[in-house]
This record gives C-alpha cells, structure tokens and sequence, in this order.
C-alpha cells in the first residue's frame, strides 16, 4: 500500500552520463516498492518545488529530517517522491563565486550542505532528486561528484546530467526520468531535438517517461507562465512552454518544472499534466521568502501506465515558515493556482477545486 515503501536489498544506483553506461546507453536502479512487483495499471508521483541547504549559512536545527518531521508523512504517501536539489552535498573546494565558503553577496550564489544530507533526504521519502539546475555545479566538478556519491550511498537515484536517462521500477512498472536546464553541464533545455530524442529513447523501454524542468525567470514577479524565452540576470533561461509541450509530443508523461521561486500554474496537454513551477521547498537560511516566495506544494499525480496520462491529480498546498515546509491551512495557494492556470492557459487547463483536486478540461468529473 502507498506509504508503505522499501528499499529493495539489491538496490543499485545510476550511472550518470552516457557513456559511462551500459551496452545500452541507460543506467538503472531498483526503486522502493508500494506493494508487490506486478505490473499496476497506474503510479502515482509527488513533486516539491527548489531544496536548499547551506552548511555556512546555518541548518535547520535537529537535522533536515526532524526539521520536516511534520511533512513526513505527506512525501511518502506516494509510489515515488521526487524533489530538485539546489546546491552539493559536499565539503570543501572553491565556490563559482571565488569563496571557500556559500557567497550571498551580489548575485552569486553557492550552496553546500553535508553529505549527510542524503540519508536525511532518503528517510523523508524522496526517491529521486534533479540535478538539471544552476546550482548543481556550486563547488565545481568535485562538488558535484561528491554529491552523487552521497546520494549513492542514502540509496537516492538523481538525473539530470548530459545524456542521463535514470529509471525506477515500482510494481514492477519501469518510469523513466530525465532532467533538463539551460546549461552545457546539464541535459540541456536549450536544445530541444535532443531532448525529443532523449525522451524517445526513454519511451522505448520505460512505460511513463517523466520529465523534469528547471527554467524561467525567477521572483515575486514571476507568478505568470509567460510565452516564449526567459531572461534572467543576462541568461537564457528556456521557452518552457514550448520544451514542455515538445517532450510531450516526443512521448514524456509528465513535466515537473522548478527554477522561478514561486508557484505557477498548470497546463493540461491531451491529458498529460504540466506544472510548470512548485515554488521553494526547502530554503532554510538560502532561499528569499516573503510573501508568494512562502507559497509552496507538492503536486500528486496519478499516471495511467497504459496512456501516461493524469488519471488522478491534486495541489496540496504548502507555506514556508522560516524557510521549512508545513502542511498550509485550509485552501492555502491552491486558489492562487487556479486562478493562475486559468489566466496563463485558458483553454488548456484544469480545474483546481478548493480542496486542490483537479477537474479535467470540458468535462465535470474530477480528476482524483
């Protein structure tokens, strides 16, 4: 039953890069399984918004695991669980700003939290995290390795890097993930034929193909999914809207997307969900809150393994209290996502009730 997961005793975690595979290019993992290993007609995922940690900036007190304590329960009532991870699980090296420490000031950015972090990541739920962002190279090549082995060693699978395909077996069901950011360190969201065609080699030997997106511009300003390229701060950060419906027509699943800060809203394209951005997650000491930058979720999709469409869908609205989540009271954001999905995509939505459940477009059942 959903909530019940284990760690399979044959666990083995991914290669990263193509090349670095197998004959056949993909690398795999045994995932923890809700209940036995028998193909089921759905699975159902959880997606939260940006994790932050910084050992120089401060920890959450207890450790990243009692901090979210209260959440616990929620990331892991689902088959699998998935976050993106902003910054190493790592110590030591020089920073991209030039320090030895995390650099706040400018506009530079750099994070580290300790190695640790991942057992504390795999205790909370989380089955998978995304390394396709701007932060994953913080303390370089090393930084990053380092961050790879530790998730290793916790037992949590990540994607992300160029070329990678990860996949994950759940009642005997494989899903396969990729990660995309607008950068050469990373599967790259810039290129979009080669994302295509990454997505349909996943498609070949994955049942559902979930694709991951860290783009668009980012701040309280940034509520709106806007159409065509992003800039921010001199980069490019991606037409989200056309890589999305792009790696849906190539065979994806879904799209999960993070990078602005803020929640946006949802696009439904023939049945196939797209969230384009889940807010911050996690910024304890690290991200800016305030506002709508404490407005966060997790979004619950069911997926048809016969379709990999949305069977079942809902917005479980979150608030940051100084930078950690907690379940939101009442309706919490999932109005404020409503209302977005309805402007952004008017004809290509879904309802999202009160109680964040979602209806599909032209049609009065819900969906979930």
């Amino acid at each position: 039953m959903i909530g019940s997961r284990r760690i399979s005793a044959a666990l083995a975690v991914v290669a990263v890069v193509a090349g670095l595979t197998g004959p056949s290019g993909l690398a795999t993992m045994s995932a923890p399984q809700a209940r036995a290993s028998t193909a089921a007609p759905t699975v159902t995922l959880q997606w939260v918004g940006d994790i932050a940690l910084s050992t120089q900036l401060g920890l959450p007190p207890g450790g990243l695991d009692h901090a979210l304590a209260p959440i616990a329960g929620t990331l892991r009532d689902a088959d699998l669980t998935l976050g993106n991870l902003e910054g190493t699980l790592s110590v030591g090296g020089i920073s991209k700003c030039g320090t030895t420490g995390t650099a706040t000031s400018g506009t530079c950015f750099a994070f580290q939290a300790p190695p640790s972090t991942g057992v504390a990541l795999r205790r909370l739920g989380f089955d998978l995290v995304n390394q396709a962002n701007n932060h994953a190279q913080d303390f370089g090549p090393s930084g990053h390795a380092q961050t790879i082995a530790a998730l290793r060693r916790a037992g949590v699978a990540w994607t992300g890097d160029p070329g990678q395909i990860t996949d994950l077996t759940t009642h005997g069901v494989r899903v396969a993930f990729l990660g995309f950011a607008p950068y050469t360190n990373t599967a790259n969201l810039l290129d979009i034929p080669r994302a295509q065609a990454m997505v349909r080699q996943a498609a070949r030997h994955a049942a559902l193909v979930v694709v991951i997106i860290h783009a668009g511009a980012e701040g309280a300003d940034q509520l709106h999914t806007p159409r065509g390229t992003q800039y921010f701060l001199g980069e490019n950060r991606g037409d989200a809207r056309r890589f999305a419906h792009a790696v849906i027509a190539a065979g994806a699943s879904v799209v999960l997307g993070s990078g602005p800060h803020v929640v946006r809203g949802v696009q439904d394209d023939r049945g196939h969900l797209i969230a384009y951005s889940l807010g911050n997650f996690v910024g304890y000491h690290t991200l800016g809150g305030g506002g709508v930058l404490n407005d966060s979720g997790i979004i619950r999709v069911t997926l048809s393994v016969a379709t990999g469409r949305a069977t079942a869908a809902r917005w479980i609205p979150v608030t940051l209290d100084d930078g950690l989540p907690r379940r939101a009271r009442g309706d919490g954001d999932a109005p404020l996502v409503a209302r977005l999905s309805r402007e952004d995509f008017p004809r290509s939505h879904f309802e999202i009730r009160p109680d964040g459940r979602f209806v599909a477009p032209g049609r009065r059942q819900r969906v979930g």
